[in-house]
């Protein structure tokens, strides 16, 4: 059949309801591609410079990619330039900023307020939770500055979130899920006093993971090495339509270091409780486009996991910390019954596959992992016997079946298109229109011959069609209109489908439309005084605040270390944990302050009743 194509596009508004987010983290290109096809709404990604995972930085060629790949499904790429920056770092600083634009990303996650007085191209700004927001006063602040989003303290309970939400019109984002600091974000200066590691600069030591003693004033020795700072990881996943009605829109997965394995698993865990809140209301809808169809069943339990907790989402607890160990136990087995020669029986054995890793507190408090070698039916046989007693609590921290699953194809993501096919004074036409109303024709001219079998053409013709295999898209509604039944060679039709597809892709690549920066207005910082908890670290971010009211401004820590200054400033606190509170009634059988004792180097707690919060100083004694 000769031919004449033309081509005619339309794109229509989505429907004007509120869009939640689920954001994942991207360590790397290959972690964001397999966010995206487990459902992310938006991915979080390092550049190659000035993250706040140092160990997490991409080459621009890969965010461009990322890009590229996230806006086919309307997800958005958000690049994390989130330290404190030195004068000589600002010229560096503001060259990759506008390299991170003209790549395509949709919004830019900072912590230095000196980057606002740069020349930025006009990107969204996102205010990282390293900004220390935890009050309606500076997340208006932050609003009124010009920042789109602002990213929230972890430490926030829900009536503080919609607090917040209630007196502020700007993006509210939260963490849902993995590893929490201790130390209120961007707060945390441990790191850089002992060593010169600044979490600020995304070089955190974690001394926050160490086992301590704890001491009273009279160096009586109180808990002997335990993970006393080490808490336990995030998960809100059962706590989403909460967090939704209270304002916030983008649910975060903490996760920038983790591996490709781990996005997926968690990703997708979290897009499957989403999608089933989200198709009961008609107030939310997801952010982004497309189904993504899962092939396999996702369990948080079978990735890192330092146990679970929802930290002070609903109100204080106590068991917050896991205190035995900073590493993942995994997902419980149960408690071991019998113990043999050269194996063991377990609760839930037959759970157990060769070649599964597990692990278990030992007597003396420490962790012992070993490799399982073979099970048979109750028994399992250890590649090396380990020394373990009845009545120990076992658990799975390596699932062997369930990594060679991941390993393969675990998911699928397609955007939903209707066809409707239809016969033209002078051919035929085909129109793709996706799930967000944006659509393309595609019209043939061409000679029409009538069909051997009438009885087969509509089928044919929709079973062509709907071979979306090799695209986005799947077939939601194949519509067809002729006057006749005609003959079409498959060959045709799929050259047809072929076409239109590239050209809706073409189509909805251009319809796409960066949410541009929002412009600030004049506003007064929330105090008047900056101590080295400001982080300001550079002349810019100085002119910056004095612009905003603020009179007094003293060095960020990284620039001028203070003495006898707390280190980290933090919402746990170790006396509640032990059940020593005074504010629960508790009488105090030892002496005050208390100590943290690493080695040889000693930290001091103060306790902060009033507003429930402890803080860790360095000691001399």
């Amino acid at each position: 059949m000769n031919k004449e194509i033309k081509e005619e596009t339309k794109i229509c508004s989505p429907l004007g309801v509120r869009g939640i987010e689920l954001l994942s983290p991207a360590r790397d290109l290959e972690c964001g591609l397999a966010a995206i096809n487990h459902g992310a709404d938006a991915v979080y990604i390092g550049a190659s410079q000035f993250g706040a995972r140092a160990a997490a930085g991409n080459s621009m060629e890969d965010i461009e990619k990322l890009v590229q790949y996230a806006h086919q499904y309307r997800a958005k790429v958000l690049v994390a330039v989130n330290t404190v920056l030195t004068d000589d770092q600002l010229p560096g600083a503001e060259k990759l900023i506008g390299e991170i634009y003209n790549v395509g990303a949709d919004a830019l996650i900072v912590q230095d307020m000196g980057i606002l007085k740069m020349n930025l191209p006009p990107i969204a700004l996102h205010a990282s939770t390293q900004t220390d927001n935890r009050t309606v006063e500076k997340v208006r602040f932050l609003q009124n500055v010009g920042f789109s989003r602002v990213v929230l303290a972890r430490e926030l309970s829900l009536k503080q979130i919609a607090e917040i939400s209630s007196q502020t019109d700007v993006e509210l984002e939260a963490f849902v899920h993995g590893a929490l600091c201790v130390s209120y974000s961007g707060q945390c200066y441990m790191s850089q006093a002992n060593c010169g590691r600044s979490a600020n600069r995304g070089q955190c030591a974690q001394y926050c993971r160490l086992p301590y003693h704890l001491l009273d004033a009279d160096d009586n020795l109180l808990v002997k090495n335990k993970h006393l700072l080490s808490l336990k990881d995030l998960d809100l996943s059962d706590s989403l339509e909460e967090l939704m009605e209270a304002g916030v829109t983008s649910f975060k997965i903490e996760g920038r270091l983790k591996d490709a394995d781990y996005v997926k698993n968690i990703t997708a865990y979290y897009r499957k409780k989403l999608d089933a809140i989200l198709e009961g209301t008609t107030r939310f809808q997801k952010a982004s486009a497309g189904r993504t169809t899962f092939f396999f069943e996702p369990n948080p339990e079978k990735s890192f996991r330092r146990g679970a907790t929802d930290y002070f989402l609903h109100d204080r607890k106590p068991d917050i910390v896991q205190m035995d160990t900073p590493k993942s136990l995994g997902e419980p087995i149960g408690k071991v019954t019998y113990i043999g020669r050269n194996f063991f029986e377990v609760q839930n054995g037959m759970m157990l596959n060769n070649g599964d890793g597990l692990c278990f507190i030992n007597k003396h408090g420490d962790l012992t992992g070993f490799r399982v070698n073979r099970v048979e039916r109750k028994q399992i046989f250890p590649a090396e016997m380990p020394q373990i007693t009845d009545g120990v609590m076992l658990y799975r921290n390596q699932d062997q079946a369930f990594e060679r699953v991941l390993k393969g194809k675990t998911a699928e993501r397609r955007v939903g298109v209707e066809i409707f096919f239809k016969e033209t004074p002078t051919g035929f036409s085909i129109r793709m229109t996706d799930e967000d109303g944006i659509s393309c024709l595609h019209e043939t001219t061409c000679d029409k011959q009538p069909a051997q079998k009438p009885e087969a053409v509509t089928d044919n013709i929709k079973n062509q069609l709907s071979k979306l295999g090799n695209t986005i898209y799947e077939a939601k509604d194949i519509s067809i209109q002729l006057d006749s039944p005609w003959f079409f060679p498959a060959s045709q039709l799929s050259d047809w489908r072929r076409q239109a597809a590239e050209k809706l892709d073409k189509v909805r690549e251009e319809a796409y439309l960066r949410v541009p920066k929002r412009e600030g207005r004049p506003a007064d910082f929330p105090t008047k005084q900056l101590t080295y908890l400001g982080n300001v670290t550079n002349k810019q971010a100085e002119t910056f605040y004095r612009e905003h009211g603020v009179e007094e401004i003293n060095p960020g820590f990284e620039v001028k270390a203070e003495e006898d200054v707390p280190l980290m400033f933090c919402k746990h606190c170790i006396k509640f944990a032990m059940g020593w509170c005074p504010k629960e009634g508790y009488k105090a059988t030892f002496k005050e302050p208390l100590y943290l004792k690493n080695n040889n180097q000693l930290y001091e707690l103060t306790f902060d009743c009033k507003n429930c919060e402890m803080r860790i100083s360095k000691s001399d004694e």
